[in-house]
């Protein structure tokens, strides 16, 4: 219970810090490349549900660019991530600016991944659990598949890391990670560039919970 409820914060915030101290010349070299190569604003922001839904401004390193079509509206994912943006997802390299999200308290280390504020309606009750830590920079469900596995089996492994929470078991997934960023697998779901949105779990009839 003590990691859960200060531990787990204290060693965050300690780890966030050293990692920006020692990256910092790597975050220095893929801002420029990133101002190269897709252009400005280098960083993406976008608002995240967080512990308990609370919405905070999430920092990520841009791998798209804001190409549109002759309407104005943004052309699809597909077609506006660049081959940079590729390798900087591929190496996670486009998280490390959620390092500062971790000192502001938005986030953890490891944790469920915060994700979209408008499926915050689609979730069941089991699935809202994932609100119940901060979100994380990598979790449970990221080194079990990414995106290379299903919603549902996405929320039920948050589900379980949140309910078996350990120092030991963030250790286990930190270093899962390096050896999944290292093998860069997971990054693409079969359907998607990215991932396929979410858009709420059915029961057997077809119906939405």
């Amino acid at each position: 219970m003590f990691y859960r409820h200060y531990g787990k914060r204290l060693l965050d915030f300690v780890a966030a810090l050293i990692a920006l101290v020692f990256l910092s010349p790597i975050l220095l070299i893929v801002a420029v490349l990133v101002r190269a190569e897709i252009g400005s604003p280098i960083i993406y922001r976008q608002q995240r549900p967080g512990l308990n839904e609370s919405i905070f401004t999430l920092y990520k390193f841009k791998t798209m660019t804001d190409e549109k079509d002759k309407n104005g509206h943004l052309l699809p994912d597909k077609q506006r991530l660049t081959k940079f943006g590729r390798l900087l997802r591929a190496t996670s390299l486009d998280e490390l600016p959620e390092l500062f999200n971790i000192l502001k308290g938005n986030m953890a280390i490891v944790g469920p991944r915060p994700l979209l504020v408008k499926y915050l309606p689609l979730y069941n009750s089991r699935q809202r659990r994932r609100h119940e830590v901060r979100p994380g920079l990598t979790g449970l469900a990221q080194v079990s598949g990414r995106n290379a596995i299903s919603w549902e089996d996405k929320f039920d492994l948050d589900v379980t890391y949140i309910e078996n929470l350990s120092l030991l078991g963030d250790l286990k997934i930190i270093l899962r990670t390096i050896k999944k960023v290292a093998a860069k697998e997971g990054i693409s779901s079969e359907k998607s560039v990215t991932m396929e949105a979410f858009e709420g779990t059915k029961k057997a009839d077809g119906k939405q919970f």
